[in-house]
């Protein structure tokens, strides 16, 4: 299948998304910008040449590293050029507007972007480490039926900005910028960062990419790309891309082992089925070097959780180095399924780690709070709909 020019727009399912036009005067936020554009940025603003470089280097430290807003506070530049600074530029990140704790402690952040549209960001702590989800547009193009960002329509793609500002905003909250003079704290709190939020992030490629190169920069946030993990439904012609121009790890939406039943639950399935996904898979490890692809499996009561849909799973995968995560189904009002009995789910992991593969059961987190896997939407554009809509919807 060709690929869609990229000039024209990026590969989408059935909608056409449009980048969002900066207004005309404003003064360009520099969260986001690559070394390369914000070098040019520079440079447009009257900042000399033979000076860019350094410039550059000293701006990226004081936003990515100490986690500065004012450009008042950058003291080793000259207060002329700061002043230049404040006349072209800000350095502006998502608008908090509700911070939620559940009683597990995940913090789910809803924020306000530009043209006051809302995303979410989850961040999840663990005895080892700390996980912050965040989103790659505002609601998803995908509507799978089992998950309820699915039922809120696409708005529009997020700008690298906005997912670069997504972490910039979980750091702020847990107080995690250093201090300067303080002794070094080699504790990270968001120690992994996964696109497993709001939208598919491969239909956002280049602002993902982006905003992958500023967090993995040695020199400000600075997570290695193996603490990164994209989560993709399985947008075929840009996982090849994913490899060579992120490099992160990567995780599938993979949810069943038929065609009939992936067509229900993940309907991009019909465009990239799974035999065609499979095969673009099994280069990905070898182009990116990732040790392991991460299968995501929700299961759902009835619907792909039977000892034979293990039994095809790890049939499916064989020759792909992975491992299989299996996400108990996290309810949200009018859901159209239920989550698979206990013993059901610990009777199918038995049989996929047999098979050989790691096969962990994840453990809910944030339900209390609406911040588990699937559940997050925008709370200014929630469906009030029936389930009995939702399944028809569904094709229930």
């Amino acid at each position: 299948m060709p690929e869609a020019p990229a000039a024209v727009a990026p590969i989408t399912q059935d909608v056409l998304t449009i980048p969002r036009k900066l207004p005309e005067g404003g003064l360009r936020n520099l969260v986001g910008l690559t070394r390369d554009q914000l070098r040019d940025a520079l440079i447009a603003a009257g900042t000399p040449e033979k000076q860019a470089k350094m410039r550059v280097g000293q701006i990226w430290q004081w936003i990515y590293h100490w986690g500065v807003r004012d450009f008042a506070a950058m003291t080793n530049l000259a207060k002329d050029y700061r002043a230049l600074l404040a006349e072209h530029f800000e350095i502006s990140v998502p608008e908090v507007v509700t911070r939620q704790i559940s009683a597990d402690g995940t913090r789910k952040y809803l924020l306000r972007i530009a043209g006051g549209h809302e995303v979410e960001a989850v961040y999840i702590p663990e005895e080892t480490r700390g996980t912050l989800c965040i989103s790659s547009q505002v609601g998803c193009t995908l509507t799978c039926s089992f998950c309820h960002t699915g039922t809120q329509k696409l708005v529009r793609n997020l700008t690298a900005a906005e997912i670069v500002g997504q972490v910039m905003v979980a750091r702020d909250d847990l107080g995690e910028w250093p201090v300067p003079g303080a002794p070094k704290d080699e504790t990270r709190l968001v120690s992994n960062v996964v696109l497993m939020g709001m939208g598919e992030p491969l239909y956002n490629f280049d602002n993902v990419r982006d905003a992958m190169k500023v967090v993995m920069d040695g020199e400000g946030i600075s997570l290695s790309r193996r603490r990164i993990t994209l989560s993709t439904s399985g947008i075929v012609p840009e996982i090849a891309r994913t490899a060579e121009e992120i490099g992160c790890l990567l995780a599938i939406s993979f949810h069943a082992t038929t065609d009939e039943v992936r067509d229900r639950l993940v309907p991009v399935n019909k465009k990239w089925n799974i035999a065609t996904l499979l095969d673009a898979l099994r280069d990905y490890p070898r182009l990116s070097n990732s040790e392991r692809i991460t299968f995501e499996y929700v299961m759902l009561k009835g619907v792909n959780d039977s000892d034979a849909d293990a039994k095809r799973l790890v049939k499916l995968i064989a020759g792909i180095p992975a491992k299989i995560n299996l996400i108990p189904f996290n309810e949200w009002p009018g859901a159209p399924y239920e989550r698979s009995d206990w013993e059901r789910i610990e009777a199918f992991a038995d049989i996929v780690y047999k098979a050989g593969y790691a096969s962990p059961i994840r453990t809910p987190r944030g339900e209390d709070i609406m911040a588990a896997c699937g559940q997050l939407k925008s709370a200014t554009e929630r469906a009030r709909k029936s389930r009995a809509e939702i399944a028809s919807e569904a094709g229930l």
